[in-house]
């Protein structure tokens, strides 16, 4: 039987930094349409404090979701040393489709995978093109996905994709819009003959009954005539649903692998909020009976780069693998972990092994 095996590695970080002092001039609201008491320098510094956030990326005017995409791709593709008409899907994983800037309609016909095998100009008709809309976790599922396809003989190459412009559907006046940025990021993934070497397991669950909507659409805080529509979020439940059930997803694919946690060597984990990742590994360490987590097992881009949502572990990986992290690698036959929370709520989680 095969195994899904990481040959190739790219992403894209917009050229467009913003700062947290860019955030100064905003009129914040709470919820109840009134504007906040507080000062911006105060919810600022509370904000980076709990997320970890200095800056984030934003695409430039002229860029879609789906042109960070194929610059992702076309890396991974180079990177990999392959012909791109010998893959036979590409899978992307996105929120909310290309989102034209200035303007927060989201647009998904075609979907983002045609427009992205389109830019590449891949003609093999045999290379299947689609989407997959998951909420944070959707990159971390469609490699899942990938994996499924070469296991079964379906596929020998398959481009998994996480693109998303954040950016253009936050509410101005809603704290949380500090949190989101643009970006993508790419691997590619081949089939072959060998049991010690990529994913090992995997765990994916969804708690959508009581859970569904803590991430959602809706109108500004601010109360705007306009009837548009913005991500908004329960971030204080979505802190306690993701540390009470993603240690757990995560240990359930450790013990499918049947590995120990003592052998990972890193956890790649969604760039979300730096707090509650913190809190994720130090229970998901607890739950299996071990000492607080070594030194490095976790590396963090949401500092400088925000969340990209789909994008921020397949940035990660690219950015290690490249050494352009300092004090971070990934070496042969090391074991990693990438883990998701988000949208949905949906909970995903692969041990891979290099």
């Amino acid at each position: 039987m095969y195994t899904s095996v990481i040959i190739g590695t790219g992403s894209y970080i917009p050229d467009i930094e913003i700062p947290n002092s860019d955030f100064l001039q905003n009129t914040f609201y709470e919820k109840a349409h009134e504007p906040s008491v507080k000062s911006n320098s105060s919810i600022i510094e509370k904000f980076s404090e709990i997320t970890g956030i200095k800056a984030r990326r934003y695409a430039r005017p002229d860029q879609n979701a789906s042109d960070l995409g194929a610059l992702a791709a076309a890396t991974a593709i180079n990177n990999a040393g392959i012909d791109a008409e010998t893959l036979d899907y590409i899978i992307v994983a996105h929120n909310f489709g290309d989102v034209r800037y200035q303007s927060n309609q989201t647009d998904i016909l075609p979907s983002l995978a045609s427009r992205i095998k389109a830019k590449l100009q891949i003609e093999n008709p045999d290379c299947v093109a689609y989407d997959v809309p998951f909420g944070c976790p959707g990159w971390v599922e469609a490699f899942i996905q990938a994996n499924y396809y070469i296991r079964s003989g379906d596929a020998k190459r398959c481009l998994v994709i996480g693109a998303e412009t954040l950016s253009r559907v936050i509410d101005p006046h809603d704290r949380d819009s500090m949190i989101y940025s643009d970006g993508a990021g790419a691997v590619i993934v081949e089939a072959r003959a060998s049991k010690d070497k990529g994913v090992l397991a995997h765990k994916t669950q969804t708690y959508a009954a009581q859970h569904a909507y803590l991430l959602n659409l809706g109108e500004s805080y601010a109360a705007l005539p306009e009837k548009d529509l913005f991500i908004k979020m329960n971030g204080r439940r979505v802190y306690e649903f993701a540390i009470s059930h993603v240690p757990m997803a995560i240990k359930v694919a450790i013990d499918k692998a049947g590995v120990s946690l003592a052998r990972i060597k890193k956890i790649l984990i969604h760039q979300a909020n730096e707090k509650m990742d913190e809190a994720i590994i130090q229970r998901l360490y607890k739950l299996c009976g071990m000492e607080a987590p070594p030194p490095g097992i976790m590396p963090m881009t949401i500092g400088w780069l925000g969340n990209s949502s789909v994008a921020t572990i397949p940035t990660m990986l690219d950015l290690i693998l490249k050494g352009e992290m300092k004090d971070h690698e990934i070496k042969e036959g090391d074991l990693i972990i990438f883990a998701s929370v988000g949208a949905g709520m949906n909970i995903n989680a692969i041990v891979y092994q290099y």
